[in-house]
């Protein structure tokens, strides 16, 4: 099943990205279909979030470590989950050896509201900044953030 974006336009909705156009283009004229409609977080800021990611993990200088001989290697959604519960979005869990970690909360767009998301945002950059990027300002990060989005 796809997920469509959609944006009503009038008494209309109309494909609000490409993946959508594309797939309501394989639906036949006057087609009945049937949606789940919810109106998302903001998609762009959602992006921005994992654009911010994506270049704290790029900087982020990984020890080198060995595991039963093997070379440890890095992991963007590792990271992003270690980035999750620094922030405070974790919580506790113990697994069959009786061991307690950390787990990171879900962000889907259907379990967390744009609020609680722009906080979770705010809070990761503050864990970025004291844990990987701790030469940049919370200015510079943004600026190089939204050059790689292109909306600078």
């Amino acid at each position: 099943m796809a997920t469509l974006y959609l944006r009503k336009l009038y008494n209309t909705f109309a494909p609000d990205d490409e993946s959508t156009a594309e797939a309501m283009e394989k639906i036949k004229p006057n087609a009945v279909v049937k949606a789940e409609v919810t109106q998302p977080r903001n998609l762009g800021f959602h992006r921005k979030f994992f654009a911010l990611i994506d270049v704290a993990f790029d900087v982020w200088d990984c020890p080198t470590l060995e595991f039963k001989g093997q070379p440890v290697q890095k992991n963007r959604e590792r990271f992003r989950k270690d980035l999750l519960i620094l922030a405070g979005f974790g919580y506790a869990v113990v697994n069959i050896k009786g061991e307690v970690r950390c787990e990171a909360q879900s962000m889907s767009f259907a379990r967390m509201k744009q609020d609680e998301f722009e906080d979770l945002y705010s809070r990761v950059i503050d864990v970025i900044l004291e844990k990987v990027l701790t030469h940049y300002t919370r200015e510079d990060l943004d600026r190089v953030v939204n050059e790689i989005l292109g909306f600078v």
